[in-house]
């Protein structure tokens, strides 16, 4: 193998690769980065065995060849190069020269057969969503996930099209997430994605509105973006029928601007230091939300102005769970439905009915 390359160009394809190369493996292989140069390119791929991730990088290849370089070295030297041209050649035994003006790097290599292949996906008709919804509907979504392996299933985010519209849910035991967006498909898809892998795929996707081609079947989902192909297993068994777990009636509703509203929970919460839960406290009536907490070193409070069409309630909340809404929801005024101090509390947008979140509040005893 012989092969030149701009940095910018190698450094690019190693970084996203290495999303899916987990570091120490039981299996050396699984450690590097599977390279193949062809036709001009440079095939580059990392796996964990759940997460495999493909790309193209154009280069001039002077010798066509497959190796696998680990991928914490290789990644770590190139990166540290001058701006230039990298080039790339195999030595005698099973060593690289990595070369770029004065500074060369002998590197040991693997070799590729023992490298697991990329999963495929057949003959399966594409979705098409573009690049800067679908990472909306992941940032949207994700934060949610739970974090606790004996429910493995809530692990990941239900992807869900029925009736051209595409819901993407996950949900924690504390909180839910819902965000939808119009999907120009006939299909009908229920499929249960990896939290981590929303998270890997949200680093890769940009903000322009270029398309996202997703195939899968039973065990498999793969993503196109662009030259790089993200291939994950899916989780198995049946997500939580989240339709049902939603409230659909309240008695107290109100308007509140959200940007205010993070702000007042966000100091709130600095002075909530019961153990990990950030305790805040809402008294809200007379068009107004009196959030407090207290703790051994004070006290604070703070004021907002709503519109309130409801009873009256004294109400808590874990202040994470709230900001962790309130940061990805993107319109400023936004509408709060909820029952009773013990019940579920709904936040979704006023204007545009593309999200909606339920969090559950914290039992006050007195």
């Amino acid at each position: 193998m012989h092969f030149r390359c701009e940095k910018r160009d190698l450094v690019e394809g190693v970084s996203i690769v290495q999303k899916a190369i987990l570091g120490k493996s039981p299996m050396a292989v699984l450690e590097g980065i599977y390279i193949e140069t062809a036709n001009n390119e440079i095939i580059m791929r990392g796996t964990d065995i759940d997460l495999s991730i493909e790309t193209i990088v154009k280069s001039t290849v002077l010798e066509e060849g497959t190796i696998v370089i680990d991928s914490k070295l290789l990644g770590d030297f190139i990166r540290k190069l001058p701006d230039s041209i990298i080039e790339l050649a195999t030595m005698e035994n099973n060593t690289i020269l990595i070369s770029c003006e004065n500074s060369e790097f002998n590197l040991l290599y693997l070799t590729a057969e023992e490298f697991p292949v990329l999963p495929q996906i057949e003959n399966t008709e594409k979705i098409s969503i573009k690049e800067n919804i679908f990472k909306s509907l992941i940032k949207g979504t994700s934060f949610a996930v739970a974090q606790d392996e004996t429910r493995p299933i809530l692990m990941g985010v239900l992807f869900e099209v029925k009736n051209k519209v595409l819901n993407m849910v996950a949900l924690d035991g504390f909180r839910l997430a819902l965000k939808s967006e119009y999907l120009e498909s006939n299909k009908d898809v229920s499929v249960v994605i990896p939290g981590k892998t929303l998270n890997e795929i949200i680093k890769i996707l940009g903000d322009g509105d270029s398309n996202v081609l997703i195939s899968y079947n039973d065990n498999h989902i793969m993503f196109e973006i662009g030259k790089t192909k993200i291939v994950s297993r899916l989780l198995s068994g049946n997500f939580i029928k989240y339709e049902s777990i939603m409230p659909t009636d309240h008695k107290l509703q109100f308007k509140v601007k959200r940007s205010s509203f993070a702000q007042s929970i966000e100091r709130a919460s600095l002075m909530a230091k019961d153990g990990s839960s950030r305790l805040i406290k809402m008294n809200i009536e007379n068009d107004e939300i009196v959030i407090t907490a207290n703790s051994q070193f004070g006290k604070v409070r703070e004021e907002i102005n709503i519109e309130m069409d409801g009873d009256s309630l004294e109400i808590a909340f874990n202040s994470n769970y709230l900001l962790d809404i309130l940061k990805v929801m993107d319109e400023e005024d936004i509408i709060v439905e909820m029952t009773s101090g013990v019940s579920p509390t709904i936040i979704r947008n006023s204007i545009t009915d593309n999200c909606k979140y339920m969090v559950l509040p914290v039992r006050l005893t007195r």
